[in-house]
């Protein structure tokens, strides 16, 4: 079955993460039937700080603002079958934890809990207070995959995008999407 996703970019840090998703979403466009994007203003100012460019107006998808609730997937009919949210603020969380939909990023959030479809949280932030993880624990609870911006060394990346690809492969590989990549206990570190 092709995919049908929603990606979510908030104004947390890490917009390397959004950058590398997108682009390895559009290099699946085989196995995707459609990617709508939804982006925060603050993203956009994030990205433009972090990234020095404005490289999502570049990006093939479609683009919802935050506050259209007539995008398909605020509901439950439009079938979309997973969600990702990269980066996902503690402020994004926070809301979806306790079920406050109000902007088009948590009531799609919503919708993918209530049909029990996929929700990954790639959550960035450090450290974590004790709301962060009660909140991470309500998400988990509800069915959401909580996957933190957490590099992994054993890949041995060379620079800031191979360090940043150890997380978004494992994002890709949680979405269901085949892919070649470093994997645990290979001879070739990078197979791409």
């Amino acid at each position: 079955m092709n995919h049908r996703i929603v990606v979510a970019v908030t104004g947390a840090s890490g917009s390397i993460y959004a950058r590398q998703l997108l682009q390895k979403l559009h290099a699946a466009a085989d196995q995707l039937e459609e990617v709508a994007v939804v982006m925060t203003e603050n993203a956009k100012t994030v990205w433009e700080t972090e990234l020095q460019d404005q490289g999502y107006k570049e990006l093939p998808f479609r683009f919802y603002k935050q506050q259209d609730f007539m995008a398909p997937f605020a509901s439950g009919s439009g079938r979309f079958n997973t969600m990702i949210i990269c980066p996902c603020s503690m402020g994004t969380l926070g809301r979806i934890a306790t079920g406050i939909s109000n902007d088009l990023i948590t009531r799609a959030a919503d919708v993918v809990l209530k049909e029990r479809r996929k929700l990954i949280c790639v959550v960035r932030e450090t450290p974590y207070h004790l709301i962060h993880i009660k909140n991470m624990e309500a998400v988990t609870a509800a069915g959401g995959i909580i996957c933190p911006a957490t590099p992994s060394f054993y890949s041995l990346p060379k620079n800031l995008e191979e360090m940043a690809a150890t997380v978004v492969d494992r994002i890709i590989d949680l979405a269901g999407i085949e892919q070649k990549t470093y994997r645990w206990g290979s001879e070739n570190k990078n197979e791409d």
